[in-house]
């Protein structure tokens, strides 16, 4: 089943199908899997969840299952999707030949020249102004930059069946676009907004009431929290230490940055043994007005950003997780560079942790994910320590070589985008070069030595503007083309390809030359 725009009547006809439910291992896409499960089981709808991690996996899956699979159209819709000469336009201008013709007849044969020049020229303002107008309005009505898990849960809420489970996902959804930069802040906002409306609807208790909540509960609640990666459930000197925003900020990659980190704790008044011991195990009255020391300290240090709009869920007394802490664990499950698993099996794994009935998986994928941001954040520092970030005129430019301490946690797409957005961000602030600051990076990090390739991700310039799209992934398709390189655009993000490790210098030559 494929829908373009997931509407209620749209799920009207699916409750009468057998529904096969492709996902993508994308934390965003797991939400939103889970909402549609939940509401497939509230309906008794019979489904099969597919995972598919590219392309190749969603083309294999479809051939397999094509005789199940129906194109969900109302009769009377029309889609109007432009043709392929009003989007794209392919020409060829071709200049004069000189022969031995009369003067006369170059001249007359120039004039007709000219004349269709013109002409074309006319033509193509005409197509460019069309072209325009339609890919406005394709943007219009597109879920562009949308949560998914968001989509899923207003249809729950829609049938007037979303329950608190569904509005937890599709906020861990959200959170999920956020940690990758895949909106902008005031998209995000935006968003937090719609969602704490539901919040509120959802987890409201009468002032009066007493005793009324069980041990076992969920509570969802919004709240201004830390800008600070998994800090309740590891030290905060970890945090610091291991979280892009502040890590880039203090440069800790420096022995100067080691000592501004030292001087910031000294500001808040911090003792070096609470702040290095486990958040949990610190002292009450430290931790009562901790956000408001970090914060107050933070804009000291030139960290005005501090404090983000974020939810948590209590399963419970005992536990307790904010949005983000939840797409950092389910993302390095999924992600896992455990042997001992398929890609299917690290899906399901993953998949489950967002269930309060596994939170042992949740904790395992905590721990996964506090090496993860360890090994992110020592690469980074390798890389800007011995210099191998460099330009390559029109971007920056960076390779992991084989051999490098956990260069196999970065062979995955979300893994190595993640590390490149973090190594972007800190060479901003360490470069004095004003041209760089500018420029995107391309990153290629090992992916396979027995069939000798590497993944290759390209991210946007470290800029402030909400618009942020990436176009690397044309540009890819272009320099593979004109250098005949062997190259698979399998991943969903076309901003990143795999690529044979013995044609990568030609292909960076044709992209230098390309974006020139």
């Amino acid at each position: 089943m494929f829908v373009s725009d997931f509407r209620k009547e749209f799920y009207e006809v699916v409750q009468s199908q057998r529904v096969l439910l492709f996902v993508a291992s994308d934390v965003d896409a797991l939400c939103a899997c889970k909402i549609l499960q939940a509401l497939f089981q509230c309906d008794h709808v019979q489904y099969t969840l597919i995972p598919v991690s590219g392309w190749q996996e969603l083309e294999t899956a479809f051939l397999e299952h094509k005789e199940q699979i129906k194109l969900l159209i109302k009769q009377d819709d029309d889609l109007e999707v432009p043709a392929y000469e009003d989007i794209f336009r392919d020409e060829e201008d071709s200049g004069s030949d000189s022969d031995g013709s009369e003067p006369s007849e170059k001249r007359a044969r120039l004039e007709e020249e000219v004349v269709e020049r013109t002409m074309r020229r006319r033509q193509r303002r005409e197509w460019e102004a069309r072209r325009r107008d339609i890919l406005f309005d394709y943007e219009q009505y597109e879920y562009h930059g949308t949560s998914s898990a968001m989509v899923m849960f207003e249809l729950a809420w829609m049938l007037s069946k979303d329950l608190n489970d569904m509005l937890w996902w599709a906020i861990v959804g959200l959170t999920d676009q956020w940690v990758q930069d895949k909106i902008s802040q005031m998209k995000y906002v935006t968003d937090v907004g719609v969602l704490q409306r539901h919040v509120s609807r959802h987890n409201h208790r009468n002032e009066d009431e007493e005793n009324t909540l069980s041990v076992d509960c969920t509570r969802i609640s919004f709240e201004y929290d830390l800008r600070l990666a998994l800090y309740q459930h590891w030290s905060l000197h970890d945090s610091l230490c291991n979280t892009s925003y502040t890590a880039s900020r203090f440069k800790l990659w420096s022995v100067h940055g080691q000592k501004r980190l030292q001087e910031f704790l000294a500001d808040m008044g911090l003792p070096l043994k609470q702040v290095k011991q486990k958040f949990q195990a610190m002292d009450i009255s430290l931790k009562e007005n901790l956000r408001e020391m970090i914060e107050e300290s933070a804009n000291k240090f030139g960290m005005k950003d501090m404090r983000v709009q974020t939810f948590s869920i209590h399963f419970g007394f005992k536990h307790k997780f904010l949005a983000s802490d939840v797409v950092f664990a389910t993302m390095s499950l999924m992600e896992s560079p455990e042997k001992d698993g398929s890609g299917t099996d690290h899906f399901i794994q993953a998949l489950d942790s967002l269930s309060r009935s596994n939170l042992d998986k949740l904790y395992y994928g905590l721990e996964l994910a506090k090496k993860q941001l360890r090994a992110t954040q020592q690469t980074i520092a390798s890389c800007l320590c011995t210099n191998l970030v460099i330009s390559q005129g029109p971007f920056l430019y960076c390779s992991l070589m084989e051999g490098t301490p956990d260069v196999m946690l970065f062979s995955r797409p979300v893994s190595l985008s993640l590390l490149s957005k973090h190594l972007l961000k800190s060479f901003v602030c360490s470069t004095k070069n004003r041209r760089c600051k500018l420029l995107p990076l391309v990153m290629a990090a090992p992916l396979s030595m027995e069939h000798g390739t590497v993944t290759v991700v390209g991210i946007p310039p470290e800029t402030d503007s909400s618009d942020r799209k990436n176009f690397f992934g044309r540009a890819f398709e272009k320099a593979a083309e004109s250098t005949s390189s062997r190259m698979l655009h399998n991943h969903f993000d076309l901003s990143v390809i795999e690529l044979k490790a013995e044609d990568r210098s030609k292909f960076l030559d044709a992209l230098v030359s390309l974006l020139s």
